[in-house]
This record gives C-alpha cells, structure tokens and sequence, in this order.
C-alpha cells in the first residue's frame, strides 16, 4: 500500500472515488476544476491518493490558505475518502498521519477539518487524531 500524490492518468480511478465520495451528487464542471486544481502546481488545493496492487482505494483532499495569526498557511482537510470495501484498515489514518508529516515538513501553522456530527466511524477516527474545539459552524451561501 502506497500513498502518493495524484498523476495525470489517475483522473478515471480518482472519478469513481470522487463519486463515490460525493454520494451521488455530481456536477460535471466542479468535478473538472476541482481535478485541474489538483493537478496545478501552483494551485492551493491538494490531493493524497493510496494505492494498494495498482488500484486507487482513497483519496484525502486539502487545500492551503492564508491565516491571521501566522505567518505560515493553515490546511483545511476537506475530503477523506476510502473504499467501503477497504475500511477499518487504518488507511484513513495513515492518509492523514502523511498529511501530518507533511504539514510539520512545510511548518502549517495547523491541520483542521469538519466532521459529521452522526458519522460514528469518522467521529472516533478524528477524536483519536486530533482535539474537539467547542465552536459551531454557520453557513451564509453566495451562490444558488
């Protein structure tokens, strides 16, 4: 098992983890900026794919931004995704520990992310990882 970052020629294995990580919802121009970010270097938003014998079986997304307070970019981890059939491997936790590593690497002033609040699995995985910071989340959409 190996996790790497994103090829050019991963695009068709990447779309079907991306699918099924969106749970049906598709929207074809998204999904295209969204893998041409990935892919451009000068891009802020990131991707670590875990490969295991040739097949894509989790991808993590993160994207670096700017923060008052730091000198240095936070990193927001936005999607974590692994196969239903390959799950309670650890894959997801070692997708994340790499994010780690390479966080301390660049010297991010932090790694954070938001979670479902009934996703049990996700919920023990991140308590484990990580510290509960006792905010709520609201949200002002710009666009319909």
């Amino acid at each position: 098992m190996k996790i790497r970052s994103p090829k050019s020629d991963d695009f068709p294995a990447w779309l079907s983890l991306w699918d099924a990580n969106n749970l049906g919802h598709k929207n074809e121009a998204v999904t295209t900026s969204t893998w041409m970010r990935i892919l451009d270097g000068d891009s802020d938003v990131n991707a670590l794919l875990v490969e295991d014998k040739g097949t894509l079986i989790g991808l993590l997304h993160y994207i670096l931004h700017p923060v008052t307070g730091s000198l240095q970019p936070a990193c927001y981890m936005q999607d974590v995704f692994v196969l239903p059939e390959c799950r309670q491997k650890g894959i997801a936790r070692r997708m994340i520990m790499d994010l780690e590593r390479i966080g301390k690497k660049e010297k991010w002033a932090r790694i954070y992310w938001l979670a479902d609040k009934d996703n049990e699995a996700a919920q023990a995985l991140y308590k484990s990882l990580g510290h509960t910071m006792n905010f709520s989340l609201h949200i002002l959409p710009t666009e319909s």
